[in-house]
């Protein structure tokens, strides 16, 4: 006895379900949110799992912070980058200020031998600097200067399309992050934010934003 194929509808509605509680890979979500921007029917489905799952957040309780916390953490860490309020979108413009006045250190490289630095993302005062190297299929972070993050926090690596939200690429510990993922294009940001131990709950940037670079 074998199991009968999955009709169209089921497929999309098993993989709305997989995109809600986050188990894609990479490159499935984000076919996935291309998808969402065209096709009608299927956000429809997403949103429906949305609300069918979210009685689960009801485990548990809200916890208030005090609403002036972040712009006073950000403030004291980035004294001359946006705060981050109001969700990725601010953050991403958080993250272009950063770029801009000097938080990001560029290496701007046309394509080259496998293995090449396309960007490096350091501190002004180099106290921090991790490097990213694309070899035609691999994305490579290492951290060639500065500290792991304190304990009971990590730093994670997003990649951010122009207009999009922020998707991570994996968490920056003591060994080289190596993730497969295409040659991002100009354009593109490379950014790092500090998150919990374990990476944003969210699976958006949760924490301040310590380090950005252009491609």
């Amino acid at each position: 006895m074998t199991d009968a194929p999955l009709t169209p509808q089921e497929e999309d509605d098993a993989l709305a379900a997989e995109y809600v509680l986050g188990v894609l890979d990479l490159s499935e979500r984000l076919a996935v949110e291309e998808r969402l921007k065209t096709d009608a029917a299927f956000a429809a489905q997403v949103s429906a799992w949305v609300a069918h799952l979210a009685p689960l957040n009801e485990a548990y309780a809200s916890v208030p912070v005090p609403p002036d916390l972040l712009p006073r953490i950000e403030s004291r860490l980035f004294p001359k980058v946006a705060t981050l309020r109001g969700g990725w979108r601010l953050w991403l413009a958080g993250a272009v200020t950063a770029a801009v006045v000097g938080f990001g250190v560029f290496l701007l490289m046309p394509p080259s031998a496998p293995g090449e630095v396309i960007a490096s993302l350091g501190s002004p005062d180099a106290a921090l600097v991790y490097e990213a190297r694309h070899d035609g299929n691999t994305l490579m972070v290492t951290r060639v200067s500065g500290t792991p993050a304190p304990e009971g926090q990590t730093h994670e690596l997003w990649v951010i399309a122009p207009g999009a939200a922020p998707v991570s690429l994996g968490l920056l510990g003591t060994d080289p992050l190596d993730v497969e993922y295409p040659r991002p294009p100009a354009g593109w940001l490379l950014a790092v934010s500090v998150e919990p131990a374990g990476g944003s709950p969210t699976g958006a940037p949760t924490g301040p934003v310590i380090l950005t670079a252009e491609l």
